[in-house]
């Protein structure tokens, strides 16, 4: 199964992530991983599954890769029944009601567009784990059967 990782980062944490998943993807999947610097809503259009790995920036805004992606989900808007995605939504508990803001919007935007969320999300936060990306590999790990 293909996977297309998107990825939405602000100091490279995000990226950090999606590498260590995309390395500990066995043999049956394949995982593109995919900044999402200048992306726009037809990304939705390439087969398979999402995964969408981004942080947060600002109070609760998504990383400015990503805005061009998430801007285009309202300006391009369409019906995304056929994707099916998971979130992996990095973060700060100790700012408040915009934690993980960046991923829940994404999360959000694609469901009103009829896209269908695979599993729970899976929220790093930087106030409570120091290993963000072994924590991302063992939700991915978890994640993976329920594609089936």
């Amino acid at each position: 199964m293909h996977i297309t990782l998107l990825v939405g980062t602000v100091h490279g944490n995000a990226t950090l992530v999606a590498q260590a998943i995309q390395m500990a993807a066995d043999d049956t999947h394949t995982i593109t991983l995919l900044p999402m610097d200048g992306l726009d809503i037809t990304v939705f259009d390439t087969p398979g599954v999402f995964l969408i790995c981004t942080s947060t920036t600002g109070v609760g805004d998504v990383p400015d890769n990503a805005q061009a992606l998430y801007h285009a989900l309202d300006a391009q808007a369409k019906y995304l029944g056929h994707v099916r995605y998971g979130l992996i939504a990095l973060g700060d508990s100790s700012y408040g009601d915009s934690f993980y803001g960046g991923g829940r919007r994404f999360d959000e935007r694609l469901q009103d567009l009829g896209a269908k969320r695979i599993g729970d999300i899976c929220v790093l936060d930087a106030s409570d784990t120091m290993q963000p990306e072994e924590d991302a590999i063992a939700w991915f790990q978890q994640w993976l059967p329920l594609l089936a």
